[in-house]
């Protein structure tokens, strides 16, 4: 129910992912029912009408209230216990689910994740995690919104879940994790940022040391490539809107000099379309939360259904449970 192209475009993420995922899978549509039931009949008789097969692995779910993409989570927590968020994320930990995924309230999905899949032993605060083209490979960054004033300690179980994710998600063996500052000198960086680096040294992982807005790109800075960089929610989310706007902006620019259609630049821009890779996990919760763009079109929301699948299948959260008790 959540999401600026509601309940459209869930339904019909829903639809495309479930014809590209194997038969077991099934997508489940929290929300009040007869908007849901009107939006799926849409998408079968319109665009969508070749996924009737996929809608028969679709469940309605009932959840009466809806929450607003303004509200203030704490008026959730207390006011609509019957939210789409409360009812699927229940589900999870009732065993009737494996992930939840949404476009809707950030704000409301990070808290209600929190409270009903609670955090890991050990964790004080979640983290939300976004994958960052660069000229080599993508690269998890994290914070990228949800804190915005982090302790020195947070930011090192930050870098310990990105790192977990960077092994379950991408693939990378022994991840190299950096330190987003400004100088790649050990002294260079506000407060927190200086403790947490002489912390990082110390905790065990495979850390580089300080990186600078520069070395994003790159995806490696002059000590060579890294994986996972860790920053606080306020860094995060600029660098992060930064990053999505960049790809318009060459987009324009590219084709007015150079007199290319957009279909000849569709594919060089396509890695820094943000619904190339559909939404960003809450890491730290006991639990698959996957949180989407509140722009999110119906093939964002395909492959976010997808990223929570593979959540799923490699058992990140546990894997993240288990490497946060090694390191208490």
């Amino acid at each position: 129910m959540g999401g600026d192209h509601a309940p459209g475009a869930p339904v019909a993420g829903a639809l495309l992912a479930l014809a590209e995922l194997p038969q077991e899978h099934r997508v489940q549509l929290v929300g009040q029912p007869d908007t849901i039931q009107r939006a799926l009949d849409g998408a079968l008789s319109g665009e969508y009408r070749e996924h009737a097969a996929a809608a028969q692995r679709i469940e309605i779910v009932p959840a009466t209230d809806v929450i607003d993409m303004a509200e203030k989570p704490s008026a959730v927590l207390r006011g609509k216990p019957n939210s789409s968020m409360h009812v699927g994320l229940r589900m999870q930990v009732d065993g009737r689910s494996d992930g939840f995924v949404s476009a809707g309230n950030t704000g409301a999905q990070m808290a209600v994740s929190s409270l009903v899949l609670r955090l890991h032993e050990g964790l004080t605060r979640p983290a939300i995690s976004t994958f960052f083209p660069t000229a080599r490979k993508p690269v998890v960054v994290l914070d990228s919104g949800a804190n915005v004033d982090c302790s020195p300690e947070e930011l090192v179980q930050f870098a310990r879940l990105g790192a977990v994710y960077a092994e379950d998600l991408l693939g990378r063996e022994n991840p190299v994790v950096a330190l987003l500052s400004i100088g790649e000198e050990a002294e260079k960086g506000n407060a927190a940022v200086k403790a947490a680096h002489q912390l990082l040294v110390a905790s065990g992982l495979n850390f580089q040391g300080n990186v600078e807005g520069r070395d994003l790109p790159n995806g490696a800075s002059d000590r060579g490539p890294f994986d996972v960089v860790v920053c606080d929610g306020f860094v995060g989310n600029v660098v992060l809107k930064f990053y999505e706007s960049v790809a318009p902006f060459l987009f324009g620019l590219v084709a007015r000099h150079a007199g290319l259609s957009r279909e000849q630049l569709a594919g060089a821009f396509k890695e820094l379309d943000y619904s190339e890779h559909g939404g960003a996990p809450l890491l730290g919760v006991k639990g698959v939360s996957i949180i989407c763009h509140g722009k999110s079109g119906p093939r964002a929301l395909k492959n976010a259904v997808k990223l929570a699948v593979r959540a799923v299948d490699s058992r990140m959260s546990e894997h993240m449970g288990r490497r946060l008790t090694e390191a208490a």
